[in-house]
């Protein structure tokens, strides 16, 4: 299997000990619930000041497997209610569908149920470009106009498999969720050939990591990183209830003020499980070439492979991912 290769490509997944470089520290607990993502954000919200954007999949209408509303709630509620202001912040699509305009787009919002705090959608008044630096693909990317609005980021994710991404991580929801629909989205997925859908594999991974290398820099030290592996389906949650079903057990969340470190934790973790766990997720993950997300933003500089994963379960022990996964149980529901 993928898990055992060395190399460096997007379909080959490289052990920890083949990695190089230095070191950052990832939080993880176990405990997938409002308390659990309220005592990890804790631990990540030193990055955060100001007016805060909350980067966010709220999801096609009736999607089963996005972050449960309560858990935001709770955290706009107890946590970022602290700060001078604080938004859920989104983009149109740049596929057809129930959120490819602003207005279907706020429709699909409310029917879905995020009514407790704003919800922005960056693009509705157009956009601005931000510069990409060492960037191969691009040298500045569109995002939604609204986002230099903000001093802050917090990037609360849920972590999944993706049609053509591989898995969907921090990456994911910043390069792709940022971007905006009418420019930026069409940046990093049309071909020259002005084919709608017509990058794939290496460069589409290399080109959204571009997108978020943008909006990464422009916030500089003040973002901070959340994955949520909980009802991860080979599917993203843009593919609403025709999503694949849940195969992958439920992991728990990590959390880092690195980018990298955090999408790494994830896939690693998800690599941990036993392989007739883990076999589904892989093989989305590898067929995609979505690893090259993570060698790719090694290179651009956005952040180190490795890291020290800190357990807030167990006294802040520091594990291993395979130790953070024992007991993990398929997932049945």
């Amino acid at each position: 299997m993928a898990r055992m290769v060395a190399g460096g490509g997007g379909d080959q997944y490289v052990p920890f000990e083949n990695r190089k470089g230095g070191e950052s520290i990832v939080y993880f607990t176990r405990d997938l619930s409002a308390e659990g993502l309220e005592k990890i954000f804790k631990k990540v919200s030193s990055a955060l000041e100001g007016k805060v954007a909350v980067k966010l999949h709220t999801g096609e209408k009736d999607g089963p497997n996005i972050i449960p509303r309560p858990w935001v709630q709770n955290l706009f509620e107890k946590e970022l209610s602290d700060y001078e202001a604080a938004s859920i912040i989104e983009t149109n699509t740049y596929y057809a569908g129930d959120r490819d305009t602003t207005e279907k787009h706020r429709a699909t919002i409310k029917h879905n149920g995020w009514t407790f705090a704003p919800v922005d959608i960056m693009d509705e008044d157009g956009a601005v470009s931000l510069p990409v630096h060492g960037g191969k693909w691009f040298t500045e990317m569109s995002v939604g106009k609204n986002l230099i609005n903000y001093d802050s980021m917090l990037c609360l994710t849920h972590f999944k498999g993706h049609m053509t991404g591989g898995f969907g991580g921090s990456n994911k929801n910043i390069g792709i969720g940022c971007a905006d629909a009418k420019e930026g989205k069409k940046m990093i997925h049309m071909a020259d050939s002005g084919k709608m859908w017509g990058i794939a594999q290496e460069e589409l991974m290399e080109r959204m990591a571009e997108s978020t290398k943008a909006t990464v820099d422009y916030f500089g030290k003040h973002v901070c990183y959340i994955n949520v592996l909980r009802n991860m389906s080979v599917s993203c949650d843009c593919e609403g209830v025709a999503a694949a079903p849940v195969v992958t057990p439920n992991i728990g969340i990590v959390a880092s003020l690195d980018i990298l470190a955090a999408d790494q934790a994830g896939v690693d973790l998800v690599f941990a499980l036993k392989e007739e766990d883990y076999k589904d997720l892989v093989k989305r993950i590898v067929s995609r070439h979505g690893l090259r997300q993570l060698s790719y933003m090694k290179e651009l500089g956005m952040g180190n492979d490795r890291y020290v994963l800190i357990d807030l379960d167990n006294g802040e022990e520091r594990v291993w991912p395979e130790k953070a996964v024992e007991g993990v149980v398929p997932f049945t529901s």
